[in-house]
């Protein structure tokens, strides 16, 4: 049968959603392995990381339902759901790629003042203690707070920044041309009869 089959349709959004339910376990598994090792202690950044692959493991799963039992409306709620998450994640995907240098401290500066334990995760992970400048009357929990000669730690997270936000918005937009490719596939898969099922059935 062509790949323009309603087997192949069907089978073609299978295996996406069993994709993105890889990605979504694998997403609670790093938190999971973040807690673990005491790499995270900021239970913010870890519940963030936590509800979106919760919420991806959730549209994998109403995809895939509504794929391997051709449910109309399952399919439906599956299709607006992802044109949403398509939207949103190439505009932040882009936003990552189009931001620059001055851009990028700015930005770093405000989550480093608006979050106590990330910060004492940065500074402890990697041996920094402050953001610009580090003040001896400060608490910090780097190692070398003990000898009182620490480096502020923005220039070691701007070093590491631009590649992140590049790599971080390189796979954002690699899924989002895979989710509008889930939503193509979807509009197509709902409006194919099923070749075993009676045509009057078909809606």
């Amino acid at each position: 049968m062509a790949c323009g089959g309603f087997a192949c349709s069907k089978n073609c959004l299978c295996a996406l959603n069993l994709l993105y339910t890889l990605v979504s376990l694998l997403l609670i598994g790093i938190a999971a392995w973040g807690i673990g090792f005491g790499l995270i202690s900021s239970f913010r950044v870890v519940g963030v990381v936590i509800a979106v692959g919760v919420f991806l493991f959730f549209i994998a799963l109403v995809g895939l339902i509504g794929a391997v039992k051709h449910h109309q409306v399952l399919l439906f709620f599956y299709m607006i759901i992802l044109l949403l998450v398509f939207i949103v994640q190439f505009s932040v995907s882009c936003a990552c790629l189009a931001l620059n240098k001055d851009q990028q401290s700015e930005l770093l500066e405000v989550g480093w003042n608006n979050t106590n334990s990330a910060r004492t995760d940065i500074e402890r992970n990697l041996n920094c203690c402050g953001f610009r400048a580090f003040h001896l009357n400060e608490t910090c929990a780097a190692d070398c707070f003990r000898t009182r000669q620490c480096k502020p730690c923005a220039p070691i997270i701007e070093e590491y920044s631009g590649m992140v936000l590049r790599f971080v918005g390189g796979i954002g937009l690699f899924f989002s041309f895979t989710e509008i490719l889930g939503v193509w596939l979807t509009y197509r898969y709902r409006n194919q009869k099923d070749p075993r099922a009676n045509p009057s059935a078909f809606l």
